[in-house]
């Protein structure tokens, strides 16, 4: 049986038909309408969509489109299947990476805690054990005579200079005062570990906005925090937006058919008008 590539171009080439004539009439890029005719289908977007363009084709050829579909599905079974398991394989790695990263960061912040908590608890222990420095002792006061003169002790009166004895004021010693020097401070209690910063951790990120406006009909796929897979058909004009926390994985079927936007800014071109852009990945 013919490939559906071979069942289009002889009944388009039998109407005397261009591809360019086809594509005005279906507004499917020449380049899609050319893959379909060569069966190159690694040019083309995904089965589902391949089957509107099959549609539009056998439509506007004025051909039995179930026939047309069904030829399809016989030529390029195989080949969307196997692309679907590797698309499964490659989600499924995309997933264990994601959660490695995770349990990774669980494993790091739980260290780190700990790790503060164990510092908050010598701080403490230190705190408890370190003696009091002892006060300054106080000087004895000598006795004072009625006239404001120090009274001698008997026992060394022989033996205090004359300087001295001349002297009430060297023989009454001041008292020191009580200052932090003399009498010593007690370190602060450390502030408790839940009022430190934990490393890795930071404040709440607004989230990430995508939008895309097609200026030719394209389709796009998009995966939102390595989660499900959401699919468009986007004809000229039509725009769609989504929201991730963190990141977006992004296939254009027609690179050059679509503007991008990413929060507001302008990102891209990825690619020429019919090209296939594949594993676009956008994040902060």
């Amino acid at each position: 049986m013919e490939t559906v590539g071979e069942f289009f171009k002889q009944a388009r080439e039998a109407k005397g038909l261009t591809l360019d004539e086809v594509a005005s009439k279906t507004r499917i890029h020449p380049s899609f309408l050319r893959a379909i005719e060569e069966c190159n289908f690694t040019k083309l977007p995904d089965q589902v969509f391949v089957k509107g363009f099959v549609r539009s084709y056998a439509r506007a050829l004025g051909m039995d489109e179930d026939e047309a579909v069904r030829r399809f599905l016989a030529t390029a079974g195989s080949f969307y299947e196997k692309q679907a398991e590797g698309e499964r394989l490659r989600l499924k790695q995309v997933e264990d990476e994601r959660r490695k990263r995770a349990n990774r960061n669980v494993v790091i912040t739980g260290v780190g805690v700990a790790l503060l908590g164990l510092v908050f608890v010598m701080s403490r222990e230190q705190t408890a054990v370190a003696p009091r420095p002892a006060s300054e002792p106080q000087p004895s006061r000598s006795p004072v005579s009625s006239a404001g003169e120090s009274a001698p002790s008997p026992a060394k009166e022989t033996e205090m200079p004359e300087s001295t004895a001349a002297s009430p004021a060297a023989s009454v010693p001041q008292e020191l005062p009580r200052t932090e020097e003399t009498v010593g401070l007690v370190p602060a209690t450390p502030e408790p570990a839940s009022a430190l910063p934990l490393e890795g951790v930071r404040p709440d990120q607004a989230p990430l906005t995508l939008d895309v406006e097609a200026t030719e009909l394209s389709w796009v796929v998009v995966q939102v925090d390595g989660a499900g897979l959401h699919e468009a058909l986007l004809r000229p004009g039509e725009r769609v937006s989504w929201k991730a926390s963190d990141r977006f994985n992004l296939t254009l079927g027609n690179a050059g058919g679509v503007r991008v936007e990413l929060n507001g800014k302008p990102v891209g071109p990825f690619g020429p008008s019919g090209r296939v852009a594949r594993d676009i990945v956008l994040k902060r």
